[in-house]
């Protein structure tokens, strides 16, 4: 059976946790493929909200497979603290479901010591990271001085690897920023701990799922953040250390093009943004806030509030573009209940030109001002509606609108958190 692959479409927090768990009922394994716990998804489930950093959506399912691949940086003791945590809730979760990589790189004591100090010595430039110690552990992953899980079960090569990384890294810490330097015998002790907790977790994951394909599983892989913030195709440098875009996912996974048939975009009925960087459709008044009121938009790691603005068909059709979707998931429809009018961003101005299309420098993005349309706005709650027919009909008209010009057609539409809320249309809205 082929994969599907869930993917942010705009700034991150559309919703993929609540999308991925919708459309999990029906896999065998649900796999991470990027990032760390600088991102989160948060799920209602039998009563209790969870805000999943790491572990896929898809251990809420007795029946799935939850599986962390390669390309993911893992803090070990974030990971099991929240492993611990689902075991307390009380609930039908079992994380012994849970498999991970031998190749993630570990997220390490000086990482997040390192990214303290240096977004300190930024200031006003400082980009706004989650202070997780992401960057710096793809930095090292790059640099080929990163430590991964696998190194955890042999204690002499961990301790090898940490000396010869400290001593660059205390150099940096003391002399730049004035710190004290870590000690390598206090970070092996606990690693060395983690070990034996993590050791019956991890997997050669890519095997894993190489097999569980050919045996005709389904497989559903999802990425954290989104396609705005992708180290590549975002709007660099305000972005995140990982590629959240679809293609990545095979990289990280470990399979090959031909294994996915399904590209599922997760975007909100508007957009919202966490931290610095350019946000063309942001509204910094009133309706904004309102957005921001009705949506409860903030980080589900770091509780920062969210900047809210208008939907943008610019940033929909490039995500349809970088990706290869081939459906949309629509998240919190329901926030925009009681808007007289709602605002469609068709295309931007900068300076004398018109773009359509995502603007091909940082210069003209930042200084992108937004095109409007307006659209007829609905006065009704729109948490009871169970199918997409009992839906206004200035709601169906937005939703067909919005994917004329996303240019995908839209296969589920969401108005509220429960798995129940989610709408599955028929007809040209979806099958």
């Amino acid at each position: 059976m082929p994969a599907s692959i869930v993917v942010g479409t705009q700034w991150g927090d559309e919703g993929k946790g609540k999308a991925t768990d919708y459309l999990a009922d029906r896999m065998d394994f649900v796999v991470r493929y990027q990032g760390g716990n600088n991102a989160g998804h948060t799920i209602l489930a039998e009563g209790h909200t969870l805000k999943l950093q790491l572990i896929p959506s898809g251990i809420l399912y007795p029946h799935i497979t939850s599986v962390i691949a390669d390309g993911v940086v893992v803090d070990p003791r974030v990971l099991l603290e929240e492993v611990d945590g689902l075991a307390a809730l009380g609930i039908a979760i079992d994380p012994s479901r849970l498999v991970v990589s031998g190749n993630c790189h570990m997220i390490m004591p000086y990482h997040l010591e390192l990214e303290k100090v240096t977004e300190r010595f930024l200031g006003k430039n400082a980009l706004g990271t989650t202070k997780r110690g992401i960057g710096p552990a793809y930095a090292d992953k790059a640099a080929r001085i990163g430590l991964r899980i696998q190194d955890l079960f042999d204690e002499k090569i961990l301790r090898q690897k940490l000396d010869v990384v400290l001593k660059e890294k205390n150099q940096v810490l003391t002399r730049v920023y004035g710190r004290l330097p870590i000690t390598a015998g206090l970070i092996v002790d606990d690693y060395v701990r983690y070990a034996e907790r993590l050791r019956p977790h991890v997997v050669d994951t890519s095997k894993l799922i190489h097999e569980g394909l050919r045996a005709g599983k389904n497989v559903l892989l999802e990425g954290a953040q989104g396609t705005m913030l992708d180290l590549d195709k975002g709007t660099y440098p305000f972005v995140t250390s990982s590629n959240p875009v679809a293609g990545y996912a095979l990289a990280s996974v470990g399979i090959g093009p031909r294994e996915v048939d399904r590209v599922v975009g997760i975007t909100k009925a508007y957009v919202t943004r966490v931290g610095a960087g350019p946000l063309p459709t942001e509204d910094t008044g009133s309706e904004g806030e309102r957005l921001g009121a009705r949506g409860r938009e903030f980080g589900t790691v770091t509780g920062r509030k969210r900047r809210c603005g208008w939907f943008d068909a610019v940033i929909a059709r490039y995500a349809a573009r970088v990706n290869g979707l081939t459906e949309l998931f629509v998240t919190k429809l329901d926030v925009l209940s009681g808007f007289e009018t709602l605002k469609v961003c068709t295309a931007y101005r900068a300076g004398d030109e018109m773009f359509e299309e995502f603007p091909p420098n940082q210069s003209l993005f930042h200084d992108a001002e937004p095109v409007y349309e307006e659209l007829e706005g609905w006065d009704e709650d729109l948490g009871r509606v169970r199918s997409f027919g009992d839906l206004p009909s200035p709601a169906r008209k937005y939703l067909d609108r919005l994917q004329d010009l996303a240019g995908v057609s839209i296969g589920v539409v969401s108005v509220g958190p429960a798995r129940e809320q989610s709408l599955t249309a028929k007809g040209g809205i979806a099958q």
